[in-house]
């Protein structure tokens, strides 16, 4: 029982938490392929771009992780709607208020990396959805 404890202490302490189930073959032989790697560091460069501006004022502060509780209050703001799939998650999931904020640091994150100035109930979505692994293993 202390294991388990200290093991979700642990995971709470980590961003993401993202389950990879294997490809299947038929996928990996596609044609199709992904989006392409360069493509992938072009909005990610403009994502730490739109970080390092929105710190400017911060010195200590570069990405969104970086980020105190006042800042997060101040550039994380989410609508009503938002906050009650928050809120929800929190209640149900029983997350830590650590939890919360790196839910909220995630979501500006995803908010930044598709070019939105602001945080949508869908950032918040994967936001939570990147939590919920610690929850799946423990509980």
């Amino acid at each position: 029982m202390v294991a388990c404890y200290f093991g979700f202490m642990l995971l709470d302490r980590i961003d993401l938490h993202v389950d990879v189930p294997a490809v299947n073959y038929s996928e990996l032989c596609s044609d199709t392929g992904g989006e392409s790697s360069a493509v992938i560091r072009e909005r990610v460069e403009q994502a730490r771009s739109i970080q390092l501006q929105r710190f400017v004022s911060s010195p200590d502060v570069n990405t969104n992780a970086d980020m105190t509780s006042r800042l997060v209050t101040q550039h994380c703001y989410i609508g009503k709607k938002s906050e009650r799939i928050l809120e929800q998650a929190m209640d149900t999931l029983n997350f830590s208020a650590r939890a919360h904020d790196r839910i909220l640091k995630v979501s500006r994150t995803l908010a930044d990396l598709e070019g939105s100035m602001d945080v949508k109930e869908h950032h918040i979505m994967e936001a939570i959805q990147y939590r919920t692994l610690d929850r799946n293993l423990w509980v």
